[in-house]
């Protein structure tokens, strides 16, 4: 039996290996070997997004509305570019660098 709850990850190293499987799966997501049938964007932003939730006290109100925001694009961006033929799922991965360096930064001061 399949576990349909996804992944939510709990602090910022989870987040950052959400991030890392965001860069490799975009801009579809859809899992190539058959063992995750039901990743999509949809439920990868899901996990992302819930992540992010759970840092915002960690992040604060500003840094936790621009990462909101930033997530917002990217997914906006991967979904304008689903072949990755315009250029627009690059823009998505530049997002996905600049969140993990806004991130570490976060993580260091801690």
């Amino acid at each position: 039996m399949r576990n349909l709850q996804p992944y939510i990850p709990k602090g910022i190293g989870g987040v950052m290996d959400t991030l890392a499987s965001v860069m490799l799966g975009s801009p579809t997501f859809k899992d190539k070997t058959g063992h995750f049938p039901e990743q999509n964007v949809e439920t990868t932003f899901y996990s992302l997004n819930e992540g992010l939730k759970l840092l915002r006290p960690k992040l604060g109100d500003e840094l936790y509305q621009r990462v909101m925001e930033m997530s917002h694009q990217m997914r906006a961006y991967f979904e304008a570019d689903p072949e990755d033929k315009t250029g627009e799922a690059n823009k998505g991965r530049k997002l996905i660098l600049e969140m993990e360096d806004l991130l570490k930064a976060t993580s260091r001061k801690s």
